[in-house]
């Protein structure tokens, strides 16, 4: 039996909606997810795809980042069954700061039914994160500790529902110390760093109180969904057509003055 990570702080329950009858129907659209920058707003997202493949959900989207701002990962589960959720920045896994394929086998968070976890950074202990925020390339996370560019710029969540969903939740609960990431001098060898100047990446920002549980939970092999949002700067965005920047065309009806004009050559009395 394998043990995932639950945060103890940061989940909050959502009011639970109608069960369906039909398990299909409820894990249809099982998550969602919001990046959240440190006001509490939500970061422009400009939906890209919606497709299902081999019985999985796949979403993509593009975001507009903000260079510095810290930022925040929501995932809210909108069914009634617990899932495990595989987190990667950067093609990092959050927690493991390792490698990340969202494989079934990568160190996950638990998200019980109807809640909502909030992600803020690399762990690092069972009760330490270090804060996400946006950066160049070079001051990424990935960049400077493992010299990998590979997945620059996207952050990736993978749900997988649980094989064993009947065993009773008091025997489900041990605590543990959660893997650490590894620290910023352990980089391992890679290709050296190709990444353009124009990339976004995520860094590593100060640490912060997050304390988890482990919890025991056995996955499918096949994730439910998977939910890929690519983060670039605004004027990458535009230049790339996926924002509208240019000068903003005026309407007729809602533009007009607020006064009639005089008629050419008109001389008045």
């Amino acid at each position: 039996m394998r043990y995932v990570l639950s945060v103890v702080l940061a989940i909050t329950l959502l009011a639970a909606s109608t069960a369906h009858s039909h398990r299909e129907d409820r894990l249809r659209g099982v998550m969602s997810i919001e990046v959240l920058s440190d006001s509490g707003s939500a970061l422009l997202t400009i939906p890209h795809k919606d497709i299902w493949k081999g019985g999985t959900r796949i979403v993509k989207s593009y975001l507009e980042a903000k260079k510095g701002e810290k930022y925040s990962i929501v995932i809210r589960n909108s069914s009634p069954e617990r899932i495990g959720v595989v987190v990667a920045v950067d093609g990092r896994n959050i927690i493991s700061g390792k490698k990340s394929d969202l494989k079934p086998a990568e160190d996950m968070y638990l998200v019980s039914g109807y809640e909502t976890a909030r992600y803020e950074g690399w762990r690092t202990d069972k009760d330490t994160v270090h804060r996400f925020y946006f950066t160049e390339p070079d001051d990424s996370y990935s960049a400077r500790t493992f010299n990998d560019t590979s997945a620059l710029g996207v952050i990736a969540v993978a749900v997988y529902r649980e094989k064993d969903r009947h065993r009773p939740r008091q025997e489900l609960k041990k605590r543990d110390s959660a893997p650490a990431a590894p620290s910023m001098g352990s980089a391992e060898q890679s290709a050296s760093l190709a990444a353009k100047d124009e990339a976004a990446g995520t860094g590593f920002g100060e640490g912060q109180y997050s304390p988890t549980v482990r919890v025991a939970f056995e996955p499918e092999r096949t994730p439910v969904q998977k939910t890929l949002v690519k983060y670039e700067w605004r004027e990458v965005l535009c230049r790339k057509g996926i924002l509208s920047c240019g000068p903003e065309i005026g309407n007729r009806l809602w533009d007009d003055g607020e006064y009639a004009s005089y008629p050419p050559g008109y001389r008045g009395n």
